[in-house]
């Protein structure tokens, strides 16, 4: 692939305009570590040192075996060359078929009270609008070739960037909790309690730890193949227990405030992926045809998440009328209950159900490696810090607190889906408003070169005002087991609907005031 060759004087030339020797000494050093020699590595003999320091050796080795060293420095137009466009579909459709997804369908029975009619008709028409979003940013990567969040300062500015990333590494950790938490667990429900969930937990960060710091090609390589096994356990499943699987009536009628507040937590499923869309795409050939990345993006999310997550709510409404299944469920652990349906195979149902306990890898792996990138944007200083890095980083946060919240995952899940999404709801309105209106949907209008001087980018109080203020009126509107607001007892929760729609109204002043003001 083009971006894996290395540099020509040309490319040098424009790595020059775009302030990024930087990459292109990392580049050389593939091919020799006596030409290795980057602004980015000082010869004080600590682990920054490029020709004498042992980790300077390190990187030089890895470098040479392809691992991917790139963080938020932009993809110059040159090195923009990918053809492969399938690869972001399978990016979105093995990060989302796993075991998550189907979990996330579950709560709209057992933690709603909906029925499993009310709960398809909820996945299915939130995530064709919600799944919008994060597919129409994952376009911008191959014109711009920025990463998400660098693109976010050309609204939040420089230093105002830092407030959605630190949201953003906040919520990809929370993703990569819940996901070591369900594949450590669905992991130890094999073992007849030989393996606990703590040891579950650890084995599934280190695989995906393995993906991710290798980076751009092998995480592509993975995510085309992952979904195959998993494809093969949910079939199996449904061939073993659909004959079981009933349409009760809920206890109660459904409410507006219980389909609002699930939906809340839908939205919060997929609309955080707008935070990191554009990071998997900022190598794709730069002239390709916005639509047909829109179109491999987005279904590249809707096609996993509507299925598995209504046949997590056909599972989920009649395991109560199963006693292994409801025995399974109680003991909060989704694994369990795919251990128990998987049960009549034998030896074959343990093995399937370690695949599915692997699925969910192919959503920690890229959340990692974009975990890196939101670093660089929170601290700066650490862009001069090689991307897999961050990875390990990642792994090193998540293992213990995966490890502590394993206990109460159904309420952790449902707290952190329906929090997020405020404001996911602010980022995704800031930026679109500031891409369509104020730049005129024109992507020439972006000084890539200026992604990191404050000085030629906003100011960023627009951004932050307005979605500071939008918060006058979603706090009243947030329905969460910790709080309810005075608006959110009469209509449920519409917190997300509310962050977006008043964030976006009021950045319109703010924004044209922001711009008369300092003419950036």
């Amino acid at each position: 692939m083009g971006f894996e060759k290395d540099p020509s004087p040309a490319e040098i030339e424009v790595d020059r305009e775009y302030g990024l020797e930087t990459e292109h000494a990392l580049a050389l050093a593939k091919k020799t570590s006596d030409e290795f020699s980057s602004p980015i590595i000082k010869d004080d003999g600590d682990w920054t040192s490029g020709r004498d320091g042992r980790l300077g050796l390190v990187i030089r080795r890895l470098l040479g075996w392809g691992v991917e060293a790139r963080g938020i420095l932009p993809v110059p137009r040159a090195q923009r060359t990918d053809r492969q466009f399938s690869k972001i579909f399978f990016i979105w459709f093995s990060a989302n078929f796993n075991i998550l997804s189907f979990s996330a369908g579950t709560t709209g029975p057992l933690i709603f009270g909906l029925g499993l009619r009310d709960t398809c008709l909820v996945v299915l028409f939130f995530n064709l609008l919600c799944c919008i979003p994060p597919a129409y940013l994952t376009t911008w990567g191959p014109k711009l070739g920025l990463r998400q969040m660098c693109q976010a300062r050309f609204s939040f500015g420089y230093y105002g960037a830092i407030v959605p990333s630190v949201l953003n590494l906040v919520t990809m950790s929370g993703f990569m909790i819940l996901n070591c938490i369900l594949g450590g667990q669905t992991l130890s429900s094999v073992s007849n309690g030989h393996l606990s969930w703590s040891v579950g937990i650890v084995i599934i960060a280190f695989v995906s730890l393995f993906i991710s710091f290798c980076g751009y090609k092998i995480l592509n390589w993975y995510e085309r193949l992952s979904w195959l096994p998993v494809l093969v356990v949910y079939v199996v499943a449904l061939g073993l227990g659909g004959k079981h699987l009933s349409n009760p009536s809920p206890a109660e009628p459904a409410t507006a405030a219980s389909i609002l507040s699930f939906a809340s937590t839908i939205a919060g499923f997929v609309l955080t992926y707008s935070s990191l869309s554009s990071d998997f795409t900022t190598y794709l050939e730069a002239d390709v045809s916005s639509f047909k990345i829109f179109t491999y993006s987005y279904i590249g999310f809707l096609l996993p998440i509507v299925p598995l997550q209504c046949l997590g709510a056909a599972f989920a409404v009649s395991a109560p009328l199963i006693p292994s299944w409801s025995s399974a469920l109680s003991t909060g652990s989704v694994g369990s209950l795919f251990a128990t349906v998987l049960s009549p195979v034998g030896g074959f149902g343990k093995f399937l159900t370690v695949l599915l306990s692997l699925s969910v890898t192919a959503n920690i792996a890229p959340t990692m490696y974009s975990f890196g990138l939101s670093f660089q944007v929170f601290v700066p200083y650490c862009a001069r810090v090689p991307r897999f890095v961050f990875s390990v980083l990642a792994t090193v946060i998540i293992i213990p607190l995966s490890i502590i919240g394993a206990h109460r995952f159904y309420s952790t899940l449902t707290n952190f889906l329906g929090l997020i999404s405020y404001w996911a709801s602010c980022f995704i309105a800031l930026v679109l408003i500031e891409h369509l209106v104020f730049r005129r949907h024109r992507f020439t209008s972006y000084d890539v070169s200026a992604y990191n001087q404050p000085q030629k980018l906003p100011l960023g109080v627009a951004a932050l005002a307005a979605s500071i203020m939008s918060f006058a009126l979603v706090i009243p509107s947030m329905d969460q087991v910790w709080f309810v607001g005075p608006i959110a007892r009469h209509t449920g929760d519409i917190g997300f609907e509310l962050a977006f729609v008043v964030t976006g109204v009021l950045y319109f002043p703010f924004r044209w005031i922001e711009f008369r003001l300092v003419g950036r």
